[in-house]
Formats: structure tokens, sequence, C-alpha cells
């Protein structure tokens, strides 16, 4: 009798008001998603085994994987994406700790900046590190001109080095506005209590504000991996000489070699890379509880 009156309860509740079953709602988004991405996804699968040739072959798959240029564009891809998600990870942080702890004039207009700065797309910021350290930008501009040198000594912004900077500069408020979001929940009373106990800001940091701030950066970072994992407007923004991600070289073989399939296998792999590193967080962040 009792599990027969717990159950008649879960079955209306499987119900709305209208006597419409709940799961009749969840079918629209579905059809969406299935619309929007997996049709296509699926598609870009499937073009992947088909050759040029005709028929169904994963020649292709073996074709891109004995290539040199495929395995160094991987390599190059994963390193940039873990260097600028650490990169983000430390100064945002160091950023977010400032702008939320440390009062000073105009804390609050930088803050709001922050969420303006998550509209910009990748290739405006690019645009103004160019105008900056770019071969003729103003900080090798100036140089010339106070030395009467033929260039300046800025030339790092075409490596991969200034593509981790282009990288760094734009993903950072990615991690400080979940940062910004968890300190302003930190009960100010403890730091103040800490302090008045003689703990260091160092110690403060380490001891409270790190424990609360540890979901944050979790979520933080693992949209700036994938995100980086993906970028493509700064790749081809910096112009950078010998620098091949997997989306560049998406791009260079469907648009410049015409190679459809090989460049449906880069994507693939790609794709599957962004899944992977995405699951690995979700299973992390349950073990730890965040």
């Amino acid at each position: 009798m009792a599990s027969a009156a717990v159950a008649a309860p879960a079955k209306a509740a499987t119900r709305t008001r209208t006597g419409i079953p709940s799961w009749v709602w969840a079918l629209p988004p579905v059809a969406v998603l299935g619309t929007v991405f997996l049709y296509p996804l699926g598609l870009v699968v499937q073009q992947s085994f088909r050759p040029d040739t005709g028929g169904t072959s994963a020649r292709a798959y073996a074709d891109v994987f004995a290539s040199t240029a495929f395995r160094e564009a991987l390599g190059t891809t994963v390193w940039l994406a873990l260097g600028s998600t650490v990169g983000c990870l430390v100064l945002g942080f160091v950023l977010a700790v400032v702008i939320a702890f440390v009062p000073f004039p105009g804390g609050k207009a930088v803050a709001k900046f922050i969420d303006v700065f998550l509209s910009f797309p990748s290739f405006l910021i690019t645009l103004a590190l160019l105008f900056v350290y770019g071969t003729v930008g103003m900080a090798n501009g100036l140089w010339t001109g106070a030395t009467g040198a033929a260039e300046g000594p800025f030339q790092f912004l075409t490596t991969p080095w200034g593509v981790l900077l282009a990288e760094i500069t734009y993903f950072t408020p990615f991690v400080m506005r979940p940062l910004l979001a968890a300190f302003s929940g930190i009960d100010t009373g403890q730091l103040e209590v800490a302090s008045s106990l003689g703990a260091r800001p160092a110690r403060i940091v380490r001891q409270i504000v790190l424990p609360e701030a540890l979901p944050a950066l979790a979520a933080g970072g693992s949209l700036v991996l994938v995100l980086c994992l993906n970028e493509f407007g700064i790749v081809l923004f910096t112009g950078a000489k010998g620098v091949t991600t997997l989306p560049m070289l998406v791009y260079g073989k469907a648009i410049l070699e015409s190679d459809y399939p090989g460049a449906c296998v880069v994507a693939v792999v790609n794709i599957s890379i962004s899944v992977g590193f995405y699951g690995l967080y979700r299973v992390v962040s349950r073990r730890v509880g965040a």
C-alpha cells in the first residue's frame, strides 16, 4: 500500500497540468539539436569515409594519420591549448583576486568591462596586438625612431609564442568571470579575522580564497581548453609562420587543397579531442566534488 501511494504522485509528476507527458516537451529542443548539430556532424563523419573516387573506405584516415603535417598540427594544437589554459588560469586568478579583494579606484568599472570583453571577437584582440607588437607596430616604431635601426626587436608575434600571448590575452576573462562570481559569495569576515590573527595575504589566499575558487577554476579552465583547441581566428590573423593547428589544417585541406575527405578526418579528430578533454574534466570534477 505504501509503495503504491508513493508511485501515484510520481506518475502524476510526469504529466503536466494539460495531461501531456513531460517527455513530449523535450522533443522540440532535441529535434533542434539534432538538426543543427548532430546531422551536420554525421555528414562530416560520413564524408570522412567517402573518398573522391567513390565508395566507402578508411583510406583517408590512413593517409592523414601517416602525414607529418597532421602529427605536427596535432602536437601544436595540444601544447598551445594546454599552455594557454595554464596561463589563463594563473593570470585570471591573480587579476580576479586583485579586483575582488584589493580596493582601488575603478574596480567596479574594471569588473563590468570584463563582461564587455567577453563579447569581443578573437580577431579584434589579435589586431590590437598587431598594432602594438607587429612588425610595423607602435613598439617597433618607437624603437626604430629612437635608435635609427632598420627594424625593431619585437618579432615574436609571428611565432608560436605570439599565438600563445594572443590566446592568453583573449581567453583570460573567460576564467575571471566565474572566479569573480565565486569570490562574491565569500564572507569577507573570514578574511578580516584571518588578517587580525596575523595571517599573511599569501596564506589567506592559499587557505581561504583558493579552496573556494577551485570549482570556478575548473569550469573556466575546461572552457578555455576546449575553446583553444578549436581556435582559428587568432592563428590566422597573427600570420604565425610554421604554426599550423588542427582547425588551420582543416581550412588548408578543404579550401586550398580541395581534399574534403582529409579535411573531414582532421575535423573528426579535432572534435574527438575536444569531447575527450571535456569528458575527462567531468570525471575529474565529479571525483573531487567540484
